[in-house]
Parts: structure tokens; sequence; C-alpha cells
């Protein structure tokens, strides 16, 4: 396995640094959010802008809707700057220095960036290619110690966009809870995919933590509006936790949060009208390529992981097809994979529509 540290001291989540300065391609499928939304895609938003209201601990019309739309009590319920933002406070409520955590690899950065900068020590386990990057519970057992404070997941998985089911995440909390450990899942993608049990894990038992925004699966990036769900006495950590890094989140942005938890699954059917097209037009072209190879991604996903065949390092033809072809790759070494990229699918249907045809070119040139 690769040295998962890649940090330095400039920069504790390299693929994060690299997301917002690398030189930007005409047709761009790096990123990984839905395309965004317009104001006349939130009906009422320009009524509902305020710049003050109280939101001490969230602001209370916002935490009574995500505790609706999940079914769990407002005390279960938590705001924060992003998914992000959920996770480096979850983080900071539950890990001290010195403490371990158990990541996935290939995984997302930020994560274990976050975790690295509040001093604790990662410990990684493998979501193989050989296994479709299944989530092995075998795989995470090996790797478990008893200084493991927390389990960390995406789910859908980033990079790849493969889904975790119930079974698989009540195996691990078992682990989990055996030593006192929480298992912190990232579920930005989850509801986006189709025909999936959606249900949040923190919904599952309180050895889970489930972290999720508005941005993934609802094209509300802007807003950075994200939340946290996980039994109360978890849920104050993190406030109390929150009152030493941000204090409270921005008003506007938790009232246009509100706001569209009103029109959710309004929202939620949009990203289905972009995804599911988007995701068949990948399959066609990835599956009618003998370069490529991959473990298909589920319906609804932001997000693909192909592999470019007879290479350990796709890297230099991710810069070959951005500076020959213009089309914008993300590479997998930022992953742990550095034989794959990824693929964004959830942006406008003619940028991926010209970039996979600039990708096919790209890969008729190859490297010579």
């Amino acid at each position: 396995m690769p040295d998962p540290a890649l940090s330095r001291p400039e920069s504790w989540a390299p693929y994060l640094t690299w997301a917002k300065h690398h030189p930007h391609a005409r047709y761009d499928l790096c990123g990984s959010n839905l395309l965004h939304c317009s104001v006349d895609d939130l009906p009422g938003a320009r009524e509902s802008l305020e710049l003050f209201a109280r939101n001490d601990d969230g602001y209370p019309p916002l935490v009574e809707a995500i505790a609706e739309r999940y079914g769990v009590a407002p005390d279960r319920v938590t705001t924060a700057s992003g998914a992000a933002g959920a996770t480096f406070l979850a983080l900071g409520a539950l890990v001290r220095p010195g403490d371990t955590i158990l990541a996935e690899w290939p995984g997302y950065d930020p994560q274990t960036g976050a975790a690295r900068f509040l001093g604790a020590n990662v410990r990684m386990f493998d979501r193989a290619w050989s296994d479709g990057f299944q989530v092995d519970p075998d795989r995470v057992a090996r790797e478990l110690t008893s200084t493991t404070r927390v389990i960390m997941l995406t789910n859908l998985h980033n990079p790849s966009g493969v889904y975790a089911d119930a079974s698989t995440l009540l195996a691990i909390g078992e682990m989990a809870e055996a030593v006192g450990a929480k298992v912190l899942v990232d579920e930005v993608y989850l509801e986006a995919g189709l025909d999936l049990d959606t249900t949040p894990a923190a919904t599952r038992g309180d050895v889970f933590v489930s972290v999720s925004s508005l941005t993934k699966s609802f094209g509300l990036a802007g807003l950075r509006l994200g939340w946290m769900l996980a039994d109360p006495d978890t849920v104050e950590a993190v406030r109390r936790t929150r009152d030493v890094v941000d204090g409270t989140g921005a008003v506007p942005s938790e009232r246009l949060g509100t706001l569209a938890f009103e029109h959710i699954d309004r929202l939620l059917e949009r990203a289905h009208a972009i995804l599911e097209p988007h995701w068949h037009m990948l399959e066609r072209f990835v599956e009618s390529r003998s370069e490529l190879e991959w473990v298909a991604p589920v319906e609804g996903s932001c997000v693909a992981f192909p592999r470019l065949v007879g290479t350990a390092d796709a890297g230099p033809f991710v810069d070959m097809a951005r500076d020959e072809f213009g089309v914008g790759l993300v590479p997998g070494s930022f992953f742990g994979a550095p034989a794959h990229f990824r693929i964004a699918i959830g942006g406008k249907r003619q940028t991926l529509e010209d970039g996979i045809e600039a990708l096919g070119k790209a890969l008729d040139k190859g490297m010579v």
C-alpha cells in the first residue's frame, strides 16, 4: 500500500489544495458537485434572505427540518459549514492527540488531513479494486486497535461511487463498539443514489455519526450548509467544539437551508434528472474503450473512477489529456490509486458530452 501520509505543513489535504489551484481545462470534469442551482431553482429564496436571527446552536427551524427529514429528535442534529466542517467538528469532539483514526484507502484526503491536524494517528484499511471497492469488514478488523476512536467511511464512496449496504455498516458498527469507537460516515452523495436504501447510518445505532450537506445531492454548494446526525452526547460535544472554531453558522445560509428543506424532494428530483442520463452516457463511453476498466458507480453517483489499462500511474495521461485535448480529470494519486482518474458526472450535460469526446481523442493518441 502506498504511504498515506501525503500531508505537508503547507497542505493538510493535498487533493483539496490541488482542486483549488490546478490549471483549469476547457472541459472541466474535475469537480464532484452537482450542477449548482440558480436562485430560481429555490422558490422563495429572495424573500427568505435575512442577515440576522438567533442560531446559537443552529437556526432552530433548520435543525427541526433536518430532524423531521431523517426521523430523529432535534437533539440528535447539529449544523456545520458543509460536510467537511461537520467532519472536522466531529473529529474535534471525539479525538485527542495520540488517538487512532481508521480510514479507507482509496479515500478522500481532507478526512485524514483533519485527523492528522488534530494530532491523531491514521491507519488505513483497503477498499480494494479486487473487491470492487466494497468495504470488507475483515479488512477493517485487521487494522482495528484498542486505541481506535473513529472509523471513517464515505458512502457513496469517494472516489469510486460504490455503495455500502446496511449489513456491512452494522458489522463495522459492532467492531467499533467493541473498542469504544465511533463510525463516522460521510453521506454527501448518498441521497442522490437511485434504488438504494439511503437511510442515514446514524439512525441505525448510536455508534454511528452521519455527516452530509446540501452540496453534492442537492446542488446548493454555495450555501456551505452541512449537518451531523448522532447521539445527543456527541451532538452536544460537537456544538461545544464549534464554540472554538466558528461559533455559529451564517444566518443567510441557514435561513436558505431551511427553505431548501421545504423543497428537498424537488431538489432531489432535479438531481436525478441530471445524474441518471449522465451516468448512462459515461457507462456507454467507458465500456466502449478497451483502454479503460472500472467498477461502475451506482446510478446517481456524482463521480466515477476508471482505471487506465497497462499503467501504474495515469498521471502523465491526465496531464496530456488536459494540455492537448482540454479535458480536466483528477489524478487518482490524490486518492491513493494512481492508475485511476476521477471523472465528474454531475455538471452540465454539454460539458460532459464534449469532455468525453475529448477524452476519447486523448485515449486514441495514447502515451507515445
